[in-house]
């Protein structure tokens, strides 16, 4: 069962990252959705570089709930503001083959909330 969900994700992942590249101008912001945490990075593909990075295990954030979701938009939250500390205003969102769903939606819109334009 576990083979055929990896399987199933990795085509849908090599499919979205046919589209989406991150540039100087517009950098990718790509999730990785564990069982237990939630990491969000914006990376400029050209250079091959990460910009910014933040996750539910960043010491910095204080998380209260143990809630996933609401987690996922603390996270969002705290990417989109360390983006805009570096000048970054607009992102590619790479959601990396996981359904717009849940965890990885929750993450997107609080990234927009905080001021993040994708």
């Amino acid at each position: 069962m576990s083979n055929k969900i990896t399987f199933k994700r990795n085509k849908i992942k090599k499919r979205i990252r046919k589209v989406v590249f991150g540039s100087n101008e517009r950098p990718r912001l790509s999730i990785y959705r564990s069982n237990k945490e939630i990491y969000a990075q914006i990376i400029n593909d050209v250079d091959k570089k990460t910009l910014v990075a933040a996750s539910s295990k960043d010491k910095e954030l204080t998380i209260e709930t143990t809630n996933k979701i609401e987690i996922s938009k603390i996270v969002g939250n705290s990417i989109a503001q360390k983006a805009i500390k570096v000048g970054i205003k607009s992102v590619s969102f790479d959601r990396n083959g996981y359904l717009y769903h849940g965890r990885v939606k929750s993450l997107a819109e609080g990234a927009r909330e905080a001021g993040l334009k994708f």
